[in-house]
């Protein structure tokens, strides 16, 4: 029963010492909930590695989609291939590793998010269930998207083979290969995402979106254009427009976010990266002040 009880104290997180009226927490109660959200993540993610390893030969299908259908557009004798003595093992418990992250990603993004919450104000903390109810859904949506244009990206490289020469692709690199373009484009439309949050905590601003919004389009196709692997223009405007579109929808949530703001606070005639205007009336010193 100790046991037990002390799994879930771990597993709990709770504070050892009472929050302040201040909303304040010490050091050590701030890593002992960080520990326990790590630990809540992992245990369901090693659940979902089980599960996936039940489903292994649909996931493998699911992965060699994409190759096959690129093989099939083009006139070039390719095939995947499977290496080593261990190399299928390691193969099965790598693709249920990644459909076990791909899976719980709305319960770890919560997480973050629950850990991060406390040092928003009050009135901020309800777009919590806002973030887990679009974080796990755009991260699904970038990776579906990535998924899509894959085949695509595949054709352009394996047609580089020349005449007479067989295309032998290791499935181990190929799954690294996918995994790494999948988790770009899951990853980049999570950016407009965070810049929301950015917003939240007032460290970014509607103004300065608007500043700079020239150099973010032009950064996001860079970017765009580094993250993807392969090297056709179309797997690229497949990143690039759909995040450009989704910075201008959250530039449009941080203005109302401040509107909202400026309007529930009678105080803040300004914005967050502007000065306040100072009293420059000079007032009398009593003689009789204390100093």
């Amino acid at each position: 029963m100790a046991v037990a009880a002390g799994l879930v104290r771990l597993f709990r997180g709770a504070p050892q010492q009472p929050v302040g009226p201040d909303g304040k927490m010490p050091l050590a109660d701030h890593l002992r909930e960080l520990r326990a959200r790590i630990l809540r993540s992992v245990s369901v993610l090693v659940v979902a590695i089980i599960v996936a390893l039940f489903f292994y030969d649909e996931l493998s299908d699911l992965v060699s989609g994409p190759y096959e259908q690129a093989v099939g557009n083009i006139d070039v004798d390719s095939e995947l291939i499977i290496s080593g003595v261990g190399g299928p093992l390691l193969l099965q418990l790598k693709l249920s590793a990644i459909a076990a992250v791909i899976a719980t990603s709305p319960y770890w993004l919560y997480q973050i998010w629950a850990f991060v919450m406390p040092g928003l104000h009050q009135h901020e903390r309800r777009w919590t269930r806002v973030f887990s109810a679009v974080a796990g859904p755009l991260f699904i949506g970038g990776v579906a998207v990535g998924y899509y244009v894959l085949p695509k990206g595949l054709q352009v490289l394996i047609d580089f083979t020349p005449l007479g020469v067989t295309n032998l692709v290791d499935f181990d690199t190929y799954l690294s290969f996918f995994i790494r373009l999948l988790l770009v484009f899951g990853i980049a439309f999570e950016i407009p995402l965070f810049i929301v949050m950015l917003s939240l905590a007032r460290v970014l601003s509607a103004r300065t979106l608007a500043e700079y919004r020239a150099w973010i389009i032009v950064g996001t196709f860079v970017f765009a254009a580094v993250a993807t692997p392969s090297t056709d223009p179309f797997t690229m405007l497949f990143l690039a427009i759909p995040m450009v579109v989704l910075i201008f929808v959250s530039e449009g949530i941080v203005r109302l976010i401040e509107r909202r703001r400026r309007a529930n606070d009678d105080t803040t005639d300004w914005d967050d990266d502007e000065a306040s205007p100072l009293d420059e009336t000079p007032s009398r010193i009593d003689d009789e002040a204390d100093w």
